[in-house]
């Protein structure tokens, strides 16, 4: 048993952002006169009670970057700042439940976010990814495939109302989804969290107009270097020069076209190697994009070949998101990228039931009682 292995927190997991244009105070400013009239935004009871814990843990907290129940992170202040004040409240009600919640094992009638895989095909293997598994992405697993277009509609109109965090990604790259632009109108004024990741090589004009006439809230850019030869290294099968062009057309449409768009987007690497820099990366990627992050690695590329450890601690994301595949099955987590875990699949049952199923409620109750070492892979995961 490996008791050594580093404990990942899932929750803010960037080692740094860099971040264009956060005043935090203005939005410290706007979250004060929320609180101190929210009786005008005709809130439900539960969800007056909710905002209003969110305003003071905020107002109150230390904003130096000290660890706060609830804290404006760089990429929070960001988010908020570009919204308008009848959405605040509504943005507040979804950060907390997804940020405090899982800190109190606290569970909700829907998860407070949801990720939605278009597609699980990708066409890199990444040095730290899944995809390098032959098996998993062996055309006779079973893993591998598009999302239909009805099923897609589907899940959105359950989380439609219910849930502001949507992210199309999971374990492939959404633009290879031959349905992705219809997708992207379907969620088009729906969701205030609405976030996309890829690795860009698929991003031509007609993708770029799709993410952008769909409002949605952040486009992350997976890439982590500035320079050959490391980039290529870690993103096998990638070429930066063609990612590069990819994003700088992102950045020139927007500009051009769409003047008044609230869409953030990002740069945002997999920390893994010692010849990573933020500074290097700030320098080269600043120009194109509004953030520039590291996130933390994760082994997961090997979880089912991970060393059983002794972790305790139960997983945050158990209480925080769901994730539902291509095929509609629904699953915890990615770490368990297999699918080991499957709690049903939406095509059967719907989001809320699944959410709170006897199954997920058995792998929580494991997790509380410090028993996740009866749960596989959770028994080889470090996440919490």
């Amino acid at each position: 048993m490996n008791k050594n292995l580093p404990i990942y927190r899932k929750h803010n997991s960037f080692i740094g952002i860099r971040s264009k244009g956060c005043d935090v105070q203005q939005v410290l400013q706007r979250i004060q006169i929320l609180r101190e009239g929210i009786g005008r935004h005709n809130l439900s009871p539960d969800r007056e009670r909710i905002v209003l814990e969110a305003c003071e843990a905020i107002v109150r907290g230390d904003l130096s970057g000290s660890a706060q129940p609830f804290d404006l992170t760089v990429n929070v202040v960001a988010e908020m700042a570009r919204l308008s004040d009848d959405e605040l409240s509504r943005y507040l009600y979804y950060r907390y439940r997804y940020d405090v919640f899982p800190k109190n094992y606290q569970l909700d009638d829907f998860p407070p976010c949801l990720q939605i895989e278009p597609t699980s095909i990708c066409n890199f293997r990444c040095v730290f990814c899944y995809q390098m598994d032959e098996e998993f992405t062996s055309k006779s697993g079973g893993h591998m495939g598009m999302m239909p277009l009805d099923l897609f509609r589907r899940v959105v109109d359950q989380a439609e109302g219910r849930c502001e965090a949507i992210t199309l990604a999971s374990r492939g790259d959404p633009l290879i989804a031959p349905d992705i632009t219809a997708m992207l109108d379907y969620c088009r004024g729906k969701f205030l969290a609405l976030k996309v990741n890829t690795n860009a090589w698929a991003l031509d004009e007609r993708k770029c107009r799709a993410l952008l006439d769909a409002g949605v809230n952040t486009v992350v850019f997976s890439a982590d270097a500035a320079s050959e030869p490391l980039y290529s290294r870690l993103r096998v099968g990638g070429n930066l020069e063609r990612v590069v062009k990819n994003v700088r057309r992102f950045r020139d449409i927007r500009a051009k076209h769409y003047p008044d768009s609230r869409t953030i987007t990002r740069v945002s690497g997999v920390f893994v190697d010692e010849t990573q820099n933020l500074d290097e990366m700030e320098a080269f990627w600043g120009g194109m994009v509004d953030q520039v992050a590291f996130v933390k690695y994760n082994p997961w590329e090997n979880t089912y070949d991970n060393p059983v450890n002794d972790v305790a601690a139960p997983c945050s994301d158990l209480w925080r998101r769901m994730f539902v595949w291509f095929d509609g099955r629904v699953n915890p987590c990615d770490v368990d990228f297999k699918s080991t875990l499957a709690m049903g699949n939406a095509r059967d049952r719907s989001l809320a039931d699944l959410w709170r199923s006897d199954s997920y409620e058995r792998l929580r109750t494991l997790h509380l009682q410090k028993q996740r070492s009866q749960a596989s892979p959770c028994n080889r995961c470090t996440v919490i």
